[in-house]
């Protein structure tokens, strides 16, 4: 523990009695900002490389300071750093760290810099870093949707709308749409990636600083694009953590979604798909029970981050210009998003491949819904009769098969002819589950030619990412 000499020794020297001890726990970050430790030494030692480049550190005092932040990295990876509630936060913690094992030289560290700049390159750098785990595990549930697709292209289900039987459609072409959800979800994530790569170090507290600080140098060694254009700006902007979350929203409605249809599929009433006893659990009353408790707490999930955008639209919608204390509550919202889509994401990029079809369920779902229906339509269209007409005759045949409980595939040419005298024998080829899908046959459509080439174009997409 740090003793009381030593308590707010970065900003006590205006206060005339130390803070309530109360107070001191409540607003120190220290317990969650911690994780952000490996930037912050980042972050420092770009700035101490730039202050060397200026001139205000000697190189002896640079070499100085990259060693001791080197060894205070090393004693917290070892898991052996003592975090004080004292210093408030991980910025205090590392900088006292360094001065007790450097002296003087580390008290110059944070000439030029605030905690309100170093915080806003701190966040920036973690989520950086984040994003590009993230894209990482994005992409490789993409592969796997590729992969199942590919080997399903052919695989006949029904197609629904308002969870009704509507058309047949592949499985492959079902699993191709939720890559493309995906897509647009890493095209918003790398727009995001691009917003936020800009360097806030050298905004000081909120109007810069009197030192001829080199931000463009220090931004280069950071790996962001450029600095940042407005002090001000610089301190206070959290639409890059906004944004980020906004994106997880949409992720996690997506991945929602899908997780609703698996949970749908596995369901003895559909029995779709089959999903390995790892991603289920049992009852601890029923045992005949297997639940699909991976997709459901994905489903689940998205509540919870959900409510972290809004958290942090809410956080920031009323703050003057520039730093305030609220921002402190920025970050763990935005550190569980992370987490929370992180292995969300993991879940699903282990599970997909591991689906097993039932195709045989989903082809006798398909043939007892009348999924042909449109392409008898069609078919009339063909045969000259107006769009309306043929909409009307069809109605009526599947009216008929509603009330003998038999689909329009396996009525008699006679009992077809009944509704329309355009009905001929060729009318069968349009009638099968398999010509309805292979009759869609253009680009997005559900014929498995079309599918493979889709899973084609869509890998050739993933090659180009960087």
């Amino acid at each position: 523990m740090i003793d009381e000499k030593k308590k707010n020794q970065s900003w006590g020297g205006r206060f005339s009695e130390p803070v309530d001890t109360f107070v001191v726990r409540f607003t120190a970050s220290v317990n969650f900002d911690q994780q952000l430790y490996r930037q912050d030494i980042r972050g420092s030692l770009a700035h101490a490389a730039m202050l060397e480049r200026i001139g205000v550190l000697s190189a002896d005092e640079h070499r100085q300071i990259r060693e001791g932040m080197q060894d205070i990295l090393d004693e917290i990876e070892r898991g052996e750093f003592a975090w004080s509630l004292e210093l408030e936060d991980v910025h205090m913690n590392i900088e006292a760290a360094l001065t007790e094992r450097i002296g003087t030289t580390g008290k110059k560290l944070h000439t030029g810099r605030s905690r309100n700049d170093q915080v806003a390159t701190d966040i920036r750098l973690w989520l950086r870093d984040a994003i590009d785990a993230i894209a990482d595990e994005l992409t490789r549930l993409q592969q796997g949707l590729i992969g199942l697709a590919e080997r399903e292209a052919a695989t006949i289900m029904p197609g629904f709308t308002h969870l009704q039987t509507a058309q047949p459609v592949t499985f492959g072409h079902h699993m191709m749409a939720w890559f493309e959800m995906l897509d647009r979800d890493y095209d918003r994530l790398q727009d995001c990636r691009k917003r936020l790569n800009r360097s806030p170090l050298g905004a000081a507290a909120l109007a810069g600083t009197s030192y001829p600080l080199d931000r463009q140098y220090s931004a280069g060694l950071l790996g962001f694009d450029r600095p940042t254009e407005n002090s001000l700006d610089s301190v206070s902007d959290r639409d890059f953590a906004i944004e980020f979350c906004a994106f997880a929203s949409l992720l996690m409605t997506h991945l929602s979604r899908a997780s609703e249809e698996l949970i749908l599929w596995t369901s003895a009433q559909f029995n779709f798909i089959h999903l390995p006893d790892r991603f289920c659990t049992g009852s601890s009353i029923m045992p005949q029970k297997k639940n699909p408790d991976v997709p459901e707490l994905v489903r689940g999930k998205t509540g919870r981050v959900n409510g972290h955008l809004v958290s942090l639209l809410t956080l920031m919608k009323s703050q003057p210009l520039a730093y305030n204390k609220d921002n402190q509550e920025d970050k763990e919202p935005l550190f569980d998003t992370v987490m929370t889509i992180g292995d969300c994401l993991r879940a699903f990029a282990d599970m997909v491949p591991a689906i097993e079809v039932r195709a045989e369920n989903m082809r006798e779902a398909a043939r007892r819904g009348f999924a042909t229906a449109t392409d008898l339509a069609d078919y009339l269209v063909g045969r000259g009769l107006p769009f309306r007409d043929a909409h009307e005759i069809v109605g009526k045949a599947v009216a008929y098969g509603i009330g003998l409980n038999r689909d329009l595939s396996e009525m008699t040419l006679t009992e077809l002819q009944q509704f329309s005298d355009a009905i001929d024998t060729d009318v069968f080829q349009v009638l099968t589950l398999e010509g309805s899908v292979a009759a869609r046959n253009h680009i997005g459509g559900t014929a498995p030619a079309q599918v493979s080439a889709a899973v084609e174009r869509a890998r050739t997409r993933l090659l180009q990412r960087p």
